[in-house]
C-alpha cells in the first residue's frame, strides 16, 4: 500500500479542497493544511500532493513557504495540484517555479494537475466572479482519474 499525504491550501471558495479532497480519497490520503503537517516528516510517505489555488499567477504564499522549509526528502515522489479561474499561461509556467523547488529539495515530481475553479479575485468580484459551479462533476472526475494514475504509478513492485 502506497502511503500518501496531501498538502493543500484552499482559502476562498474550498474549490481546491474539493480536488484535494477527490484525489486523497483516490489515494487513502490524509488531507492537511501546511500548517498542520511538520516538514521533516514528509520522508515517511512515498507519495506527497501539494496544491493550492492560484493567486496573481503563483501557488499560495503558504504553500510555497512550506516548500522553501522543506528538508531534503530523497526517493519521494510528488505531485502538483491547482484550481484557477483560468488557465496556466505559456509565458509564465507557475507550476514549473514549485516542480523547480520541489526537484531541488530530492522530490520526484510525477505529474501536475490543474482544473478551472470559481474565481471572484478584485475585477471579478465586480461581475459575481468567474467559473461558476466549477470545479463541476467533470473537474472532479478528471481529479479522480488523475489520482488513480499516480496510484498506479507508485504501487511498489511485489
Amino acid at each position: 500500500m502506497v502511503r500518501a499525504l496531501i498538502v493543500c491550501t484552499s482559502v476562498s471558495h474550498g474549490n481546491t479542497r474539493k480536488i484535494a479532497d477527490v484525489m486523497g480519497a483516490v489515494l487513502s490520503a490524509s488531507v492537511m493544511a501546511p500548517e498542520e503537517v511538520d516538514p521533516t516528516e514528509l520522508q515517511g510517505y512515498d507519495l506527497v500532493g501539494l496544491g493550492s489555488g492560484i493567486f496573481q499567477m503563483s501557488f499560495h504564499p503558504q504553500l510555497r513557504e512550506f516548500v522553501r522549509a522543506l528538508p531534503p526528502q530523497p526517493a519521494t515522489a510528488a505531485f502538483l495540484f491547482s484550481t484557477s479561474g483560468f488557465s496556466e499561461p505559456p509565458f509564465r509556467r507557475y507550476s514549473r517555479s514549485l516542480e523547480r523547488q520541489l526537484e531541488q529539495k530530492g522530490l520526484k515530481v510525477l505529474d501536475t494537475f490543474s482544473c478551472r475553479a470559481f474565481d471572484t479575485y478584485k475585477p471579478f468580484k465586480l461581475v459575481g466572479g468567474i467559473r461558476k459551479g466549477r470545479p463541476d462533476i467533470d473537474d472532479l472526475q478528471a481529479a479522480h482519474t488523475f489520482a488513480e494514475h499516480l496510484r498506479m504509478q507508485t504501487i511498489p513492485a511485489s
